[in-house]
C-alpha cells in the first residue's frame, strides 16, 4: 500500500474543504449522525447513519452497512479505512440529511482531513466532526464544569473547539468537516444536545451500531422500523 500517495491525496483533498457555512437548507430539517466501528477482529467495517428531524431531534430513519474492511489501520489514514462503509450506508438512505455529524475528526487532523472532512467532500453535504479524543493541536486546560470551552489550535491556526458538554465527562473535539464554519460547528453541536455527553445525532448512531438498550427500547415502540 502506497501510504505516501494516500498522504498526498489527503493534502490535496484538504485544499477542497469549504470552511465557511454553505448550507442549502438553513436551518437544516434533517441532521444525520454517523458512526463507524469494526467487527470480527477488524475484518468487517460497520457504519451506522441515523437521521433525526430538527429541531425535535426525533429519529426518523437509520441504516447500517457492513462491508469487508478494505485496508489495515494506519495512524493518520483512518478515513480511508472508514469511508467505504459510510458510503455504503449513505446509499441506503431514503432521506438524505442537510447536515451530518460524524463521530471523528474534521479538519482537526495533522493534514486537515479527518473522516468528517473526507466523507463530507465525497457526499458534498455540510459536515461536522465530533471526536472523543484529540488527534493533534493544543488547548488551554478546561474547567471541570459543563460548558467549559477552549479553542483547539495547531501551528497558529484554530482547528476547532474543545468543549466539555457534561460535567465530570471528558470533553468533545468539535471541528469543521466540510461546508460549515468553526463557529457554526460548535453552535450546531450545542443545539443538538439532550443532557448526554454526545450530541443526539452521533449518540443515536452509536446506539444503533452497538444495539444499545436505548435503541432496542425505541425499536419496541417502532416495530415498523425493525430491520
Amino acid at each position: 500500500m502506497d501510504t505516501q500517495a494516500l498522504r498526498l491525496e489527503q493534502l490535496q483533498r484538504a485544499g477542497d474543504v469549504i470552511r465557511h457555512d454553505d448550507f442549502l437548507q438553513n436551518p437544516p430539517v434533517f441532521i444525520a449522525g454517523a458512526d463507524v466501528g469494526f467487527e470480527q477482529e477488524g475484518e468487517v467495517t460497520r457504519a451506522a447513519i441515523a437521521i433525526l428531524r430538527y429541531p425535535s431531534l426525533e429519529l426518523v430513519e437509520y441504516q447500517v452497512a457492513r462491508i469487508t474492511t478494505t485496508m489495515p489501520y494506519i495512524p493518520g489514514l483512518l478515513s480511508f479505512r472508514e469511508y467505504p462503509a459510510l458510503l455504503a450506508a449513505w446509499e441506503q438512505l431514503q432521506q438524505k440529511p442537510d447536515l451530518i455529524f460524524v463521530d471523528g475528526h474534521g479538519i482537526s487532523h495533522p493534514r486537515r482531513l479527518g473522516v468528517a472532512s473526507h466523507f463530507g467532500l465525497l457526499v458534498n453535504v455540510p459536515t461536522i466532526g465530533v471526536a472523543k479524543k484529540r488527534l493533534c493541536g493544543t488547548f488551554a486546560p478546561l474547567d471541570s464544569a459543563a460548558g467549559a470551552l477552549a479553542p483547539l489550535e495547531d501551528k497558529g491556526e484554530q482547528l476547532g473547539w474543545v468543549w466539555r458538554s457534561k460535567a465530570r465527562c471528558n470533553p468533545l473535539f468539535i471541528a469543521t468537516g466540510h461546508r460549515v464554519s468553526t463557529a457554526s460547528a460548535l453552535a450546531w453541536v450545542q443545539h443538538c444536545m439532550a443532557g448526554y455527553r454526545l450530541p443526539e445525532p452521533t449518540r443515536w448512531a452509536d446506539a444503533i451500531a452497538s444495539r444499545r438498550p436505548a435503541f432496542l427500547r425505541w425499536l419496541q415502540l417502532h416495530p415498523e422500523m425493525s430491520p
